[in-house]
């Protein structure tokens, strides 16, 4: 099967698979604003989503994509540094117009799934996994509240100066990936040519930092609240 034999394939899939994860983040971002003007409507959200079928449906297609996306980085960057042998030990100036991002998209991806291991255990883990759990409370802080109760989980959470700033890091990491991951896939999808390479470019940075923006500003917003 080409998408599976071929090096156009595997980046097809990862590209696909890219789109599919960069669409969820646009929605999560979205959501999140949400809490910043009104904690009721970001706890609705929550509750409509929480441990509900279509909820669960949607988490396991996106764990899958999520899976999907990492397996065939890991696989290419396998692919290639096999196909470089020891070129790549070889001390080489970034070519012009080569972006930095480029060139580090797998140390980006790892970073960037490094801090999702964080996200899932003080988010998902205590809020959506307990409810399918049967809990009707968990613990946080030093008090109990429901699986369902999102505002209080980011009220908690942003207001450690440590965890806000490890989250920074996140969205940096996250937008350098985006930045060119987004074109890239676009491109590989077939969705571009030599007029709309720049535009697409062009695009990608701005839907980058409107998502990391988003995400920066719920984080900074609860942090100033937590300590005014």
């Amino acid at each position: 099967m080409w998408l599976l034999n071929s090096s156009i394939g595997r980046k097809l899939i990862m590209s696909i698979s890219g789109v599919f994860l960069i669409l969820f983040l646009l929605f999560h971002a979205s959501m999140n604003v949400a809490a910043v003007f009104s904690e009721e409507a970001y706890n609705a959200i929550c509750s409509f989503l929480g441990a509900n079928w279509y909820a669960v449906a949607a988490t396991l297609v996106l764990a899958a994509g999520f899976l999907i996306h990492i397996i065939y980085a890991i696989w290419l960057t396998l692919l290639n540094r096999k196909a470089r042998g020891s070129d790549r030990y070889a001390v080489n100036v970034r070519p012009k117009n080569v972006e930095w991002a480029s060139q580090n998209m797998f140390i980006l991806g790892l970073i960037v799934v490094g801090f999702l291991g964080l996200h899932f255990t003080q988010f998902w883990y205590k809020m959506m996994f307990a409810e399918l759990m049967g809990h009707h409370e968990v613990a946080l802080g030093s008090g109990m509240v429901s699986p369902q109760d999102g505002a209080a989980f980011i009220r908690y959470y942003f207001s450690n100066i440590i965890v806000v700033a490890l989250y920074l890091v996140w969205y940096v990491a996250l937008w350098f990936h985006l930045t060119h991951g987004f074109w890239s896939a676009i491109q590989t999808i077939g969705w571009s040519n030599g007029i709309w390479l720049k535009r697409w470019q062009a695009i990608s940075n701005i839907f980058a930092t409107l998502i990391c923006l988003a995400f920066a500003f719920v984080t900074i917003f609860f942090y100033l609240k937590s300590i005014l």
